[in-house]
């Protein structure tokens, strides 16, 4: 049998090294700020970002997502998975999906 993920709409951003500017500021998403505050995200090994997962602590690369689930659970995606895998959610405008842009079928 073959499968087909549900739409489900998340909320992700692309990792780049660091979450705060030169001058202290988060430029992340409230989520990840409190998820850093919470232990959640957090860094070791010389500064490497990881994620505190129900499957153990992972490695979050630069370039990589750091992704909010469904569920509000935290984890890495790596660029490549992650561009196969979302598209941006547009505003939406009547008939027309959310998703892709294409005009729905009434």
């Amino acid at each position: 049998m073959k499968y087909v993920k549900r739409p489900v709409e998340i909320e992700a951003f692309r990792y780049d090294g660091d979450m705060m500017d030169s001058d202290g500021e988060w430029y992340v998403p409230d989520w990840a700020v409190e998820a850093y505050e919470n232990g959640v995200l957090f860094y070791k090994d010389a500064g490497e970002l990881y994620v505190k997962t129900l499957e153990g602590d992972l490695h979050v690369s630069v370039g990589a997502y750091i992704v909010r689930g469904v569920k509000g659970e935290i984890y890495p995606c790596r660029a490549d998975i992650f561009q196969k895998t979302y598209v941006t959610v547009q505003e939406p405008v009547f008939g027309y999906c959310p998703y892709c842009g294409k005009e729905m079928e009434e």
